[in-house]
């Protein structure tokens, strides 16, 4: 009967033991998960950029023959309308002797940030027309 009272409340600590390790599983999944939907965000911004850029560059190469002017390309009309999809978006167009740089510059969002407030993040792409 002695040994059996110097077991009293161990199965206790083995349950609090494997609550805090369950616990502290459950929080680092959370961490991750997310981390993953903050990742996926920005991949998605960044892909919508590269896919505008090549929009704006395709146009660029369908009207290069009829618009060339003397040394310079038209731009597209319709490039704010292309950025404004992203957050914050603005695009710039740099032409210099049929080289054209497409520059697109947004705000990633970031986490346990205010809306509105993040990291700016600029693609550019560079092509001869």
């Amino acid at each position: 009967m002695n040994n059996l009272k110097k077991q009293c409340g161990v199965g206790m600590i083995e349950v609090l033991i494997t609550a805090l390790i369950l616990s502290t599983g459950l929080m680092a999944i959370a961490a991750l998960q997310t981390r993953s939907i903050q990742y996926n965000s920005s991949a998605y911004l960044r892909s919508q950029a590269n896919i505008i850029a090549y929009d704006i560059l395709d146009q660029l190469r369908a009207g290069s023959a009829s618009e060339w002017d003397g040394g310079a390309i038209v731009e597209p009309d319709n490039v704010d309308d292309l950025v404004s999809i992203l957050p914050d978006g603005e695009g710039a167009i740099e032409c210099v002797t049929r080289v054209c740089t497409v520059s697109i510059t947004w705000t990633e969002p970031v986490e346990g940030g205010v809306e509105g407030e993040g990291e700016e993040a600029t693609f550019e792409y560079t092509s001869r027309i």
